[in-house]
């Protein structure tokens, strides 16, 4: 009996042995994961998987690194090798559903995450990781939408709920939950939906449950810097960094703030930006030397705006073996915005032919629709109308086209693009996008065998709002209301002077000659032959008439037809 049970004791130290070995592997795997070093976090999480293949949690981390990596397909396959593996594994039950919520499949995202809460009982862990899920951004987006905010914070009142449920002790204080995660996930979500004063609230809980953590500090910097507080942002970042200076993310959101700093005070902006720079290849020393990691360093040039940057380093990423396409959608957003076109067009077609669809957004549409405008192909339009039809709150993609069609003066289809523009476009609108439409209209109206009624009216519409949205309008709306009008008297033998009053308007706004442009000249000439015109034909007022051919040949004495007017000896009977 002795042997057997010091057999049995031997028994029970080695498998306390495996347990100790397998959590201390799998909070050390976790650990990498909230350092960023996700490549050291895989190899372990491989690992483990392999040597306890039946732990459902090893599975479920293993395809949380492929979730922050956008290997979605990757995660979903190893969150069902995980069920396959422990049929009660909430955790992969959750993983399956962020997967869905990733691929924007709303029904998928709601079953699993269903099965996961029946499967979680009493763990708070399975609510952490739906929160978390949900403030992932969708589909290219740089930050998570305020319902996926908001739904996360649903799902850990709910966590929240099952620790008081657990933990007895709190049955007094609903509220409360040991767990620091899951304060620290809601007051992310707190952030988002700009809810300052309850996300410092939560992350100074998640501080006092676990006052040695270093990502609570960064998501205190983090908090000041979007209220602009950078001083005090660095002061949490050098806090994360003094409880752990090999902290990846604390030197990766300062990198961050100094490059919000510097847009905002351009007296620090040279020190901000070189400040940025060291502390982002810090970052970038402290996390894996992967693709992933040149991803993340991309992701940070775009959110900067330094697009000469992000085009080498996603060309570079792009010439990686086994790299992720997703290079390619950065190289055709920064070479658009660096104007090298043929560039981008070249990438956004690798990007959206060989990516996942699921991967593929609206604004990657834009961006190629853009680059194709950008070399004169007007394929571009068709490409731009493609994003539209996939998010019509893009409305700034209708003045694009209208702008477009404007440069080309294809001057129907701007009229009408930028009509479209005007009445979609809500706030972004400019009077300037009336003028053009209604610029657009007169021209393409002026190359017709007949004028186009409609078209100048559209015509006189718009140019009757900026005029009187303007307190002061200049020149060039009247002149052009006034050939608008001019245009409009269709019967040039029995002109019913629809262009005069604009006419004068324009001549009482021209007072002084000496100042005028070549464009002045020109417009000027123009009133007065129109108004003596009018008035020698029309009111058969030769002196008026003498009076304005005098004005025009004045300011151009090589004005036609003013000075065969006045070379006529204006008031014999003969004229």
């Amino acid at each position: 009996m002795k042997i057997i049970n010091k057999a049995a004791a031997i028994g029970l130290g080695l498998a306390l042995m495996g347990s100790s070995a397998f959590a201390q592997s799998l909070a050390d795997a976790r650990k990498a994961i909230d350092a960023e070093q996700f490549q050291k976090a895989k190899s372990m999480l491989k690992n483990l998987v392999s040597t306890q293949s039946t732990k459902g949690e090893n599975y479920f981390y293993l395809g949380w690194v492929y979730i922050k990596q956008d290997y979605v397909d990757s995660a979903k396959a190893t969150f069902q090798k995980g069920i396959a593996a422990d049929a009660n594994s909430a955790l992969n039950y959750v993983g399956l559903g962020v997967a869905a919520h990733l691929d924007k499949d709303a029904a998928g995202t709601t079953s699993n995450f269903s099965q996961a809460i029946a499967k979680a009982g009493k763990d708070t862990k399975p609510y952490v990781y739906m929160g978390k899920g949900y403030l992932l951004p969708v589909g290219g987006a740089a930050n998570p939408t305020q319902a996926d905010a908001q739904a996360a914070l649903d799902i850990l009142n709910k966590g929240i709920e099952a620790a008081f449920v657990r933990d007895r002790k709190h049955k007094n204080d609903p509220a409360s939950s040991t767990d620091p995660e899951i304060y620290m996930t809601m007051g992310e979500a707190d952030r988002i939906l700009l809810k300052s004063n309850d996300a410092y609230t939560n992350f100074s809980t998640a501080q006092t449950l676990d006052p040695k953590s270093p990502n609570v500090y960064v998501a205190l910097g983090v908090l000041w810097k979007y209220a602009d507080n950078f001083d005090d942002a660095e002061k949490q970042f050098q806090q994360a960094i003094n409880l752990d200076p090999n902290y990846g993310p604390a030197y990766r959101e300062w990198a961050e703030t100094d490059y919000r700093w510097a847009q905002s005070d351009p007296s620090k902006a040279d020190a901000k930006i070189k400040e940025a720079v060291q502390q982002y290849q810090k970052y970038l020393s402290l996390t894996d030397t992967s693709p992933e990691s040149e991803m993340r360093y991309a992701d940070f040039l775009i959110n900067a705006g330094d697009y000469k940057t992000l085009q080498q380093v996603a060309t570079d990423l792009s010439k990686t073996a086994g790299s992720n396409l997703r290079a390619y959608r950065y190289i055709m957003y920064s070479a658009v915005e660096n104007k090298d076109y043929s560039a981008a067009v070249a990438a956004g077609n690798t990007w959206i032919t060989k990516a996942d669809p699921k991967r593929v957004i609206p604004l990657d549409y834009i961006y190629l629709g853009r680059a194709q405008l950008g070399m004169n192909d007007s394929t571009g339009v068709a490409t731009l109308k493609k994003a539209l039809s996939l998010d019509s709150t893009r409305t700034q993609v209708y003045g694009e086209i209208a702008n477009f069609y404007y440069a080309q003066k294809k001057w129907g289809l701007a009229g009408d693009a930028f009509a479209t523009y005007i009445a979609k476009g809500g706030r972004k609108v400019t009077l300037n996008d009336y003028f053009r439409e209604a610029y657009s209209y007169f021209r393409a109206s002026s190359l017709m065998a007949k004028p186009d009624t409609v078209m100048l009216n559209k015509a006189d519409s718009a140019l009757s709002y900026v005029q009187h949205k303007m307190q002061n309008p200049p020149p060039v709306i009247i002149i052009t209301r006034a050939e608008v009008n001019d245009a409009k008297d269709i019967d040039r033998n029995n002109i019913k002077g629809l262009g005069k009053p604009y006419y004068e308007q324009f001549l009482a706004m021209m007072t002084d000659p000496s100042q005028f442009t070549a464009d002045d000249k020109k417009n000027y000439v123009e009133a007065c032959d129109y108004l003596g015109n009018y008035y020698y034909y029309k009111e058969k007022d030769v002196a008026k008439a003498t009076d304005y051919y005098t004005k025009a040949h004045n300011v151009d004495p090589t004005d036609k037809i003013s000075s065969d007017f006045l070379k006529r000896k204006p008031g014999a009977k003969s004229m």
